[in-house]
């Protein structure tokens, strides 16, 4: 794995991570029962982006590097995935 894919891996891990994180804990100004004006009620009632990202950081990561792991390992290659056989014949 070059390290362009390492990074390309890791951003799309971290942005999965970070939708999954995202939801957890929510509390809409609805629920709270203190919706602000001209806000929706659907809108969080507080702000806690950034500990989400550092949640979703330090779960990224490790998930990063189990795929990592396994890719670098040998695992699962690229001829895994060649479900149409369109890949020429390997050369020992």
């Amino acid at each position: 794995m070059s390290i362009t894919g390492a990074i390309v891996v890791y951003a799309v891990t971290w942005f999965m991570v970070f939708f999954v994180v995202l939801p957890l804990r929510f509390t809409s100004q609805g629920d709270t029962g203190e919706v602000v004006p001209g806000t929706p009620r659907g809108a969080p009632a507080t702000e806690n982006v950034g500990q989400k990202a550092r949640i979703t950081t330090i779960a990224a990561t490790i998930i990063w590097a189990l795929i990592c792991g396994i890719i670098l390992s040998g695992w699962i290659g690229i001829r895994d995935f060649d479900f149409m056989g369109m890949m020429p014949p390997e050369v020992p």
